[in-house]
């Protein structure tokens, strides 16, 4: 008769097989280079050949789970290396800059994103297992974590959906569950629970970020923005830092610029035209916040850019 293995009592060897079919089914369902969406509602698939400069990126409410390969992550000051054996957890939008660090022909970056559904997290928040209070302070809007064995698995079962397309429409969203019910069982859990947690500080700080993001070419008036949070402006801003890592003026200076950037190079704006667009007064004082973020006058980085614009897959 065959024993049940435990939950979590895995050997690193078991661990590292896992990691490696993971990998391994991602790679079969994209075999080019970028981002693939799949027939999985909200999931997506990425991959890199080569590593890459620091780009900028727009992150939305998702999980990503990375199978090989390397890519740092920065957000407001905070840099996250994220290897395989590293899962991100975004549960806002947030204004970032990415770089992939480790991708060859020979070993490429391969990372699933699946997208984070607000309504599906507070429906598995309402059951019996997570009734407990649990304190929100220090709730970031992004975590990077060690993958749990259990999360593997089961990601490496929602990739194997890709292979019966018509068990999709049923299973996926079970499976889509589980997958939320372990991130929020593993330790950064607490950060997903206290923004999806309505009426809790990270929550209602986290509605003030959806403003902003919305409103980001506006002028920026940190009382509305406390209004929208229902909080003092004080509180506010600590929450929003905690939060985004950023006070909401640099938040809105980064979107900005990640905006800016796209509609240079997707649209041929050029850079007086992007500033005021994004709500710029001064294309000179864009100019050197676009330096100071990319390195370089906004001339040149498109000009090196527009042959091939950097994706922001995972």
């Amino acid at each position: 008769m065959l024993k049940q293995k435990n939950a979590g009592k895995e050997t690193p060897a078991e661990v590292e097989k896992l990691r490696a079919d993971l990998a391994r089914k991602i790679a079969a369902h994209i075999p080019s280079e970028g981002l693939a969406r799949t027939a999985v509602p909200g999931l997506g698939l990425s991959r890199r050949s080569a590593t890459t400069e620091c780009y900028s990126a727009a992150y939305e409410p998702e999980l990503v789970v990375f199978a090989q390969g390397e890519k740092r992550i920065t957000v407001g000051g905070v840099t996250h290396v994220c290897d395989r054996s590293k899962f991100l957890l975004t549960s806002i939008d947030l204004p970032v800059v990415g770089q992939f660090t480790k991708a060859s022909k020979s070993e490429p970056f391969l990372a699933l994103a699946l997208k984070l559904e607000m309504p599906a997290v507070r429906e598995i928040l309402s059951q019996e297992e997570f009734l407990t209070p649990e304190s929100s302070l220090g709730a970031h809007g992004l975590a990077v974590g060690q993958t749990p064995p259990e999360l593997l698995t089961a990601c490496c079962r929602l990739l194997d959906l890709l292979d019966a397309p018509r068990d999709i429409p049923f299973l996926s969203g079970l499976m889509q569950r589980e997958i939320i019910y372990r991130v929020l069982r593993s330790p950064l859990g607490r950060h997903l629970r206290a923004i999806a947690t309505l009426g809790e500080q990270s929550n209602r700080t986290a509605k003030a970020v959806s403003w902003l993001k919305t409103n980001y070419a506006k002028p920026l008036r940190v009382e509305e923005l406390a209004s929208v949070a229902q909080m003092g402006v004080s509180t506010f801003h600590h929450h929003f830092r905690s939060l985004t890592a950023m006070s909401p003026l640099q938040y809105q200076k980064r979107l900005r610029l990640h905006v800016a950037r796209i509609r240079m190079i997707a649209d041929g704006l050029d850079a007086a035209s992007a500033a005021f667009e994004v709500g710029y007064e001064s294309p000179s004082q864009f100019n050197r916040e676009y330096r100071r973020i990319f390195g370089q006058s906004p001339m040149r980085d498109v000009k090196a850019r527009r042959s091939g614009a950097i994706s922001t897959a995972a």
